[in-house]
C-alpha cells in the first residue's frame, strides 16, 4: 500500500463549503510601484497646474500609466504627441522618458515655456552616449526600438548609434571600427537579458567600453529582484502596470521564465478569476509607473472572491531616492533654477 503525504498548510475547515477549502494567499512584493523618477514627473505636472493653472501641456504620456494620465487630464493636463499641437507660449512639460534634441528645438521654435521632467537616470544615459560619440565611438544602445526612452536617446546622441535588444541582433551588427565601440543601456531592461547581450558584445568586440548593468535603473533592478525572490513561493504572478510599460513587461517576463503563469493588468477590472483555479498563493507586484491605489484595488477584488484571503508583505530594500524637481517649478517659496 502506497502512503501519501498531504500538507494542510493552505487549507482550513469550512462548514459551508465542505470539510476543507483552499485558503488563498497573496504575497506582496517589496519594493513595488512608483520610483523616484515617476514621482518627480507626476509631481512636476501637479505643481505646474497649481502654479500656472490649466491647461498645462505634456508631450507624450508623462509616465506609461493610463490611470495616472487620466487623473492628470481631469485636472487640466493636455497630452499631445507633437509639440506643434501646442499653442504658442504655453507651459509644456517633457515626459519622464526623455525626448530628442529635435523635439526640444521644435518646442523652442514654437515659443513654448518648457519644463523638462526627464528622469535624471535617463539624462545620465544621454550624457554618457554623447561622450562616447564625441570620442569617435560607434554607440550601441541596448534597448527596445520604438520605446519612448530609446527614441529620445537616439535623438540625443550625435554620431552613429545602433539599437540592439537580443544576442541575434548583436551578431548582425556592422560597425565602422571594431576597436572603437561603446554601449549604453535603456534604463528599464531585464538585468539578466542585458547581461547576455553585453556578453555577446564583448565577445565580438573585445575592446568595447560601456555601462555596467548596475547602471540600469535602481528601481527596475529592485522590482525584478523582488519577483525573483518570491518565485519559489507562488503559483501565479500578477503584475499591475500598463501594457506599454517596459519595466512592467519585464516583471511579467521574469515570471514566465520561471514557469509561473504571469499576467500584466492595468486595472483590477482586468483580472480573471479563472487564472487562479489551481493556485494557493498569488504573487503581486507593480511596475515603476503603477500607483499603489491599483494594487489596493486588486487586493480588494481578491477579497471579493476569497473572503478569508491572507495577505503577507515581503521584506525588501527601502527606497529613499529622491530627485530634485526640474527648473521652473516652485518648491515652497522658491523656484528651482536650471
Amino acid at each position: 500500500m502506497t502512503k501519501t503525504n498531504i500538507s494542510f498548510e493552505n487549507f482550513k475547515i469550512d462548514r459551508n463549503r465542505g470539510w476543507f477549502c483552499n485558503q488563498m494567499k497573496v504575497l506582496l512584493a517589496n519594493p513595488r510601484g512608483f520610483c523616484a523618477g515617476v514621482e518627480r514627473a507626476v509631481e512636476t505636472v501637479e505643481r505646474a497646474l497649481r502654479m500656472f493653472g490649466a491647461p498645462v501641456y505634456v508631450r507624450h504620456e508623462i509616465v506609461h500609466n493610463q490611470r495616472v494620465v487620466q487623473e492628470l487630464r481631469e485636472r487640466g493636463a493636455v497630452f499631445v504627441e507633437d509639440v506643434e499641437e501646442i499653442p504658442r507660449g504655453a507651459v509644456t512639460i517633457l515626459s519622464a522618458h526623455g525626448v530628442s534634441r529635435k523635439v526640444e528645438n521644435d518646442a523652442k521654435k514654437c515659443g513654448l515655456q518648457l519644463i523638462d521632467a526627464t528622469c535624471p537616470l535617463v539624462t545620465r544615459v544621454h550624457v554618457q552616449g554623447r561622450r562616447f560619440a564625441a570620442k569617435g565611438y560607434d554607440v550601441v544602445l541596448i534597448g527596445h526600438r520604438g520605446h519612448q526612452e530609446v527614441e529620445g536617446t537616439l535623438g540625443q546622441i550625435d554620431g552613429t548609434v545602433h539599437v540592439v535588444a537580443t544576442v541575434r541582433e548583436v551578431e548582425n551588427l556592422v560597425v565602422a571600427d571594431p576597436s572603437r565601440v561603446a554601449y549604453v543601456l535603456q534604463t528599464t531592461l531585464s538585468v539578466n537579458d542585458t547581461r547576455e547581450v553585453i556578453a555577446a558584445l564583448k565577445a565580438r568586440y573585445p575592446a568595447i567600453v560601456g555601462q555596467d548593468t548596475r547602471d540600469i535603473c535602481y528601481a527596475t533592478q529592485n522590482r525584478q529582484t523582488a519577483v525573483l525572490s518570491m518565485a519559489e513561493q507562488i503559483d501565479v504572478l500578477v503584475v499591475v502596470g500598463a501594457h506599454n510599460s517596459s519595466n512592467s513587461n519585464r516583471l511579467r517576463e521574469i515570471g514566465d521564465a520561471k514557469g509561473i503563469p504571469s499576467y500584466l493588468v492595468p486595472a483590477a477590472d482586468d483580472l480573471q478569476k479563472g487564472w487562479f483555479d489551481n493556485a494557493n498563493t498569488i504573487g503581486l507586484t507593480a511596475g515603476a509607473s503603477a500607483p499603489e491605489v491599483v494594487v489596493e484595488e486588486t487586493i480588494a477584488q481578491f477579497r471579493q472572491w476569497w473572503s478569508d484571503l491572507e495577505v503577507d508583505s515581503l521584506s525588501g530594500p527601502i527606497e529613499d531616492v529622491r530627485f530634485k524637481l526640474p527648473a521652473g517649478i516652485v518648491v515652497g517659496s522658491r523656484t528651482v533654477n536650471a
